[in-house]
C-alpha cells in the first residue's frame, strides 16, 4: 500500500480542509511526522484509517465523534484518500454519520455515513480519470479489505498501532499474531512449500514401502528355493554373501555328483556290451 494523498476536512483537531501530499513528502526519502501536542498528527492517521475502515484506531474508535468541534455547522465532516493498493490506484471519500441543519426549515438532521470509491482509468490520449466502483459501504469496505489482505483490527495492530497498543499486541495469544504476521508478511508461499513437501514425503513413502514389499516376496521365495531361512528384516550384504557362497557350494555338489553319475554309468554301459559279447 503507497499513499499519494490525503484531504480531511472538519475532521478531528482539523475545522477547515487540510491537504497532505505523501508523494511530495517522500521524495527525499523518509519523512517524520511530528508537532506540538494537539496539532493533529493523531488525526492525520485517524483520518487514514477512516477512510480505509470507516473507523479509527484505538479509544478513540467512536465514528461518531470524528467531527472536529471546531467546524462550522454547515461544514461537511469529510476523508479523501488516494492510495495505491498492489496495481490498482483507488480514490477513497469517506464521511461518518453527522448531524448537519435541515435544508429547508429550522433544526437538524442526521446524515448517515457515505463512501465513494473510485479507481484511476485511462480516458484516451494520455489522460486519466476516476470509475465509480462502489458507494455502497458494505461492498466498498469488503473491496479495501480485499485489497489490503487484512482486517481493520489487524491493520491497526501492525500498520496503524495506537499508543500504548503495542504491549497488548504482544500479550495477544500467539495463534493469532501467527495468522497476522503470515497475512503481513505473506508467509503462505512457504506453508504451500511444506505441504507440497509434505505430500511428497507421503507419497515417496508409499513407494518406497510398495518396493520393500516386493523386495521381501522375492527375498522369501529365494530363501524357499535355497531352503534356508529367510532373514527377519531386509537382507543385507552379508545375508547375501552367505547365500551365494551357499549356491556355489551346492552346484559345486552337483557338478560332482553329475560328474560321478556320468562315470557309473559308462561303466555301466561297458559292463553290458562285454556281456553281449
Amino acid at each position: 500500500m503507497r499513499p499519494h494523498s490525503l484531504e480531511v476536512t472538519a475532521f478531528g483537531a482539523f475545522a477547515g480542509t487540510v491537504n497532505v501530499d505523501f508523494d511530495d513528502l517522500s521524495q527525499g526519502g523518509l519523512f517524520l511526522l511530528h508537532g506540538e501536542t494537539g496539532a493533529g498528527k493523531s488525526t492525520l492517521l485517524d483520518a487514514l484509517g477512516f477512510a480505509l475502515y470507516g473507523r479509527v484506531p484505538g479509544d478513540r474508535g467512536v465514528v461518531k465523534r470524528l467531527r472536529s468541534d471546531h467546524a462550522g455547522a454547515s461544514e461537511r465532516t469529510s476523508v479523501r484518500l488516494e492510495v495505491t493498493i498492489g496495481d490498482r490506484r483507488l480514490r477513497i471519500t469517506r464521511t461518518p454519520e453527522q448531524t448537519r441543519p435541515k435544508v429547508r426549515g429550522e433544526g437538524t438532521t442526521t446524515e448517515p455515513a457515505k463512501v465513494l470509491l473510485e479507481e484511476r482509468c485511462d480516458t484516451g490520449k494520455g489522460a486519466t480519470g476516476w470509475d465509480a466502483v462502489s458507494t455502497r459501504v458494505g461492498e466498498a469496505d469488503q473491496e479495501i479489505n480485499d485489497r489490503l489482505g487484512m482486517t481493520a483490527d489487524q491493520f491497526f495492530q501492525v500498520i496503524l498501532l495506537p499508543q500504548g497498543e503495542f504491549a497488548r499486541f504482544l500479550r495477544a495469544p500467539s495463534d493469532e499474531r501467527v495468522v497476522l504476521l503470515e497475512r503481513l508478511f505473506g508467509t503462505d508461499r512457504f506453508r504451500d512449500v511444506e505441504q507440497w513437501l509434505a505430500e511428497r514425503r507421503r507419497t515417496t513413502g508409499q513407494a518406497v514401502e510398495s518396493q520393500r514389499e516386493a523386495i521381501t516376496r522375492r527375498v522369501e521365495l529365494i530363501a524357499q528355493i535355497a531352503d534356508v531361512e529367510p532373514p527377519t528384516a531386509l537382507p543385507d550384504a552379508i545375508w547375501a554373501g552367505d547365500l551365494t557362497e551357499t549356491a556355489i557350494a551346492a552346484v559345486d555338489i552337483a557338478v560332482r555328483t553329475v560328474a560321478e553319475r556320468g562315470v557309473e554309468l559308462e561303466a555301466a554301459r561297458g559292463a553290458a556290451e562285454a556281456t553281449r559279447a
